[in-house]
């Protein structure tokens, strides 16, 4: 693997973790995982307009991340063999006449 396929692949874990907590922290709207872990699901520690703004945040970071997969796909995909490149080209054989 070369350098830029490492930093893509480096890139890519570090915003999945960060929408991965972005996800986590955002406010519930009908329980979810702030109910089941005993939180209140319509409160926020970040304040009323906190939710808007870390939707806006895990948009963003989550097409990042979607872009970023998708240069790593085209960058490390094998070239693709055209019908007429079977192999090197063959030799005109001397006929036999």
């Amino acid at each position: 693997m070369d350098v830029f396929a490492v930093i893509l692949t480096v890139l890519i874990f570090l915003t999945g973790i960060v929408l991965i907590f972005l996800v986590l922290i955002q406010r519930g709207r009908g329980g979810g995982l702030a109910g089941m872990l005993g939180g209140a699901g319509g409160s926020s520690p970040f304040g009323s307009r906190a939710g808007d703004t870390f939707t806006r945040i895990t948009l963003v970071v989550a097409v990042i991340w979607i872009l970023l997969n998708i240069v790593q796909i085209l960058y490390l995909q094998p070239p693709k063999e055209r019908p007429g490149d079977a192999g090197p080209p063959v030799e005109a054989r001397p006929s036999s006449e």
